[in-house]
């Protein structure tokens, strides 16, 4: 056994499970594109304090979970434990939000010290878009339609449900949070100790508990879209009203608050249950005033991220990862000894004419008979042998190994017309 393991929860990704995670990002990322986002890459490491204004210094995050420490110029940074906050800065700090709309997107890991479980680890990767200068609630609708149209080109709709609530604005949950804390210090005693300590620094959050005695105890608690001010629950109103038209299902959920101080008016989640427990697989809403918290010019803000994790393991536990992702090889090229040059000049042209083609040689040496076991084994769908006599006839030995066809032999130049069709 090696000498260096891994850290706990920071896992490698081996080259059997790469493809899948490509998939999933190569169809998110065009997806994306078809709405009209950018890409916008933002750095591993910010300032605490970016994280401490942003998410709230009494949320789970801050308190317990984050990876800061002092660099050597002793100042205190923080590997990103979520992307919105980085973006926020990224485009503040660049001047692209001053009199203009934005709608970008990012992935990458992120970092959270937290007990490892299935599809959540220490470093973790999300996909996620942050769009800036749109007030209403259509721009809400679309990036949940966005997602709705993602789970149903991975084939995911059966298996994920959207839950939607508002938070309303800044001053009705305020209010709305003394009704709450009222209520909560009635029931103290008989919730768990983590809603105990939340009632005097988040009590939303308490709203959010997971655990069952506590949840049951809330039955009769104030209820916050009974409290929404006028715009949001007009805001909330349009919102369903534009995912009805579009026929997206949706749970309204008046205790989902999210674990991050600056959401406001609409929140959602899509969760899950097909990897047990209930999880949630992407997640997001409204932030209208984290720009101006965080130093800048009020802009209205919504965005959503995704795990990556999350929904790789959907994929593969419900056979959802199509056959042609984890093919890695198209053509793979045997060759006697004495035909190495012929064999390599071959697929590189192959490689120059037709762009797209996944070719392996062999190498190595070795019978006939030995390399058709390797080119069996690398998944390629055609086999390209080429030995003296086919060296000396300008031609090349085609063995199919995924198809009932025939072998035969080509020259060639009719060989690119052939492969073509792969």
């Amino acid at each position: 056994m090696s000498k260096f393991q891994s850290l706990r929860g920071m896992n490698d990704c081996l080259p059997t499970d790469t493809p899948v995670w490509q998939y999933l990002e190569s169809t998110v990322s065009r997806l994306f594109a078809r709405y009209g986002y950018r890409e916008i890459r933002v750095p591993l490491v910010e300032s605490t304090d970016l994280f401490k204004r942003s998410i709230g210094e009494v949320t789970d995050i801050v308190e317990k979970e984050m990876y800061t420490f002092k660099d050597l110029s002793d100042e205190s940074i923080t590997l990103r434990p979520e992307g919105t906050a980085c973006v926020v800065r990224a485009c503040q700090q660049h001047g692209l939000l001053h009199n203009q709309t934005q709608k970008v997107w990012y992935h990458g890991p992120m970092f959270r010290y937290e007990k490892p479980q299935k599809g959540r680890q220490r470093q973790f990767h999300q996909m996620g878009v942050e769009i800036f200068g749109f007030q209403g609630p259509d721009i809400d609708a679309e990036i949940i339609m966005m997602t709705a149209r993602l789970w149903k080109e991975l084939g995911l709709s059966d298996v994920v449900t959207l839950q939607l609530n508002s938070l309303g604005t800044l001053e009705a949950r305020n209010a709305y949070k003394a009704k709450l804390v009222e209520f909560l210090n009635g029931i103290r005693d008989q919730l768990d100790e983590d809603s105990q300590r939340r009632i005097d620094s988040n009590p939303l959050r308490v709203l959010d508990s997971k655990d069952k005695k506590t949840q049951a105890l809330l039955a009769d608690a104030p209820d916050l879209l009974d409290h929404l001010d006028e715009e949001s629950a007009e805001h909330f109103a349009q919102l369903r009203a534009l995912l009805d038209a579009a026929g997206i299902h949706y749970q309204v959920n008046s205790r989902l608050v999210r674990g991050l101080d600056y959401y406001g008016k609409t929140v959602f989640e899509w969760v899950t249950e097909a990897l047990g427990a209930q999880g949630a697989v992407c997640a997001g809403g409204r932030y209208d005033g984290l720009v101006q918290q965080l130093g800048g010019r009020a802009t209205p803000g919504v965005g959503f991220a995704m795990g990556e994790e999350r929904l790789v393991l959907l994929l593969q536990e419900l056979n959802l990862v199509p056959d042609s992702v984890n093919q890695q090889v198209d053509v793979f090229i045997a060759y006697e000894l004495e035909c190495l040059q012929g064999a390599m000049l071959l697929a590189e042209n192959l490689r120059e004419q037709l762009g797209d083609l996944r070719i392996q040689t062999h190498f190595g040496g070795g019978s006939f008979k030995s390399q058709m076991k390797k080119a069996d084994k690398s998944g390629a769908a055609v086999a390209l042998l080429i030995g003296e006599t086919e060296q000396a006839n300008s031609s090349v030995t085609v063995k199919w190994l995924r198809e009932d066809k025939p072998q035969q032999t080509v020259a060639t130049s009719e060989l690119l017309k052939l492969l073509q069709s792969l």
